[in-house]
């Protein structure tokens, strides 16, 4: 089971999450028929949301990561809620591209240039965003950068999707270690080092390692102690219902134009890939619901 683990070390100097979302990652590919390339950035992205969803006060809050890049991928979107649900789709789900100089899926050329945006909606009139630049397209350095000058928290974070040949998703999960603003240089020193030892979160999977065990690596020397196991999945809330309120919404004389095409009219959930279809005399129905 796909999970998120949170704990503290050093005395809560320092506060970490880890996430083991292979199953997620694979859900959301096999839901969007997306490329290996595809299936990394978005991979990479859900982790995230998935990790940060945790982060968040309120049980009706939401999160939203966005990164608008000018590369084929085009968009990648998430949202996640306060329980850990996550989804989200790429634009272009299909792109193809040849591995980077490292011999690696090249996430950042698929992305390009462009930005990250991270959206907190949290019952307020208004939501929190935060947006940064994209300083390279990886995620996981997007990332920390954007809780270092948008958040002003020192933070180092890792994601990683493995994809195998088949196209399924092998293994994948992150991390996230944030320093607390009553952290000493020693404590700092420390988890410099540890960082030095995590070269691959997804090598570390392969080597049978845990969202427990990068815990232990993090913290080493710092007495980590986990204070909560949360559950993650993909998981998307639409249905017919909702989709039927957003066609009321749009106006009777949309409708009326589907309802002359004569045609059952199939919408499509972005999120999870789902189609709902629309015969002509529930159009008929929902045209009468509707302004």
């Amino acid at each position: 089971m796909d999970r998120i683990v949170r704990a503290t070390a050093a005395n809560a100097q320092i506060r970490i999450f880890a996430a083991e979302t292979k199953e997620l990652a694979n859900e959301a590919a096999t839901r969007h028929h997306t490329s290996p390339v595809a299936t990394a950035a978005l991979g990479r992205l859900l982790t995230a949301a998935a990790m940060m969803s945790t982060m968040l006060k309120g049980e009706d809050d939401l999160l939203t990561l966005r990164i608008t890049g000018d590369g084929p991928i085009g968009a990648v979107t998430v949202t996640a809620d306060s329980s850990a649900n996550v989804k989200g789709y790429v634009i272009n789900p299909e792109v193809d591209l040849p591995l980077n100089g490292k011999g690696k899926l090249d996430v950042s050329g698929a992305i390009g240039n462009g930005r990250l945006d991270v959206i907190r909606d949290m019952g307020l009139k208004e939501p929190y965003v935060g947006q940064i630049p994209l300083i390279s397209g990886e995620i996981a350095e997007d990332l920390t950068y954007y809780f270092a000058n948008s958040e002003q928290v020192p933070s180092s974070v890792g994601l990683g999707v493995l994809v195998d040949t088949d196209y399924s998703v092998r293994r994948a999960g992150g991390f996230i270690v944030q320093l607390l603003p009553n952290a000493d240089d020693k404590v700092i020193d420390m988890l410099e080092e540890n960082l030095k030892k995590i070269k691959s979160v997804t090598a570390l999977f392969e080597e049978g390692k845990t969202a427990e065990d990068l815990i232990e690596i993090l913290g080493e020397g710092m007495d980590p102690e986990i204070t909560e196991t949360v559950p993650t999945k993909f998981y998307c809330n639409c249905s017919k219902e909702r989709v039927t309120k957003a066609l009321i919404s749009i106006g009777k004389e949309e409708i009326q134009a589907m309802i002359e095409e004569g045609e059952t009219v199939n919408l499509n959930c972005s999120f999870c890939n789902t189609d709902y279809p629309f015969t002509v005399e529930e159009l008929k129905r929902i045209a009468k619901e509707a302004k």
